[in-house]
């Protein structure tokens, strides 16, 4: 992890690591790929997101003119 932990957030992932059954460094690296993964997710939300919308389907389209008034 890049970020320096105090000697009490240390404690404290030593406890999860401890209860979880692994080392403190494996918990770090565990929760280092989970981070990286979900921003991976974000990243990608957000690409799918700025993508243009797609054209109605073809029932869609029916559907939608059913609706309208005559």
């Amino acid at each position: 992890m890049t970020k320096q932990m105090t000697e009490g957030q240390r404690a404290y992932e030593a406890k999860r690591a401890a209860k979880a059954g692994m080392t403190l460094d494996k918990w770090m690296a565990l929760k280092e790929r989970e981070r990286a993964a979900e921003e991976r997710e974000r990243q990608k939300a957000a690409a799918k997101a700025a993508e243009p919308p797609k054209k109605p389907g073809f029932f869609a389209r029916l559907i939608e003119r059913a609706h309208k008034p005559l």
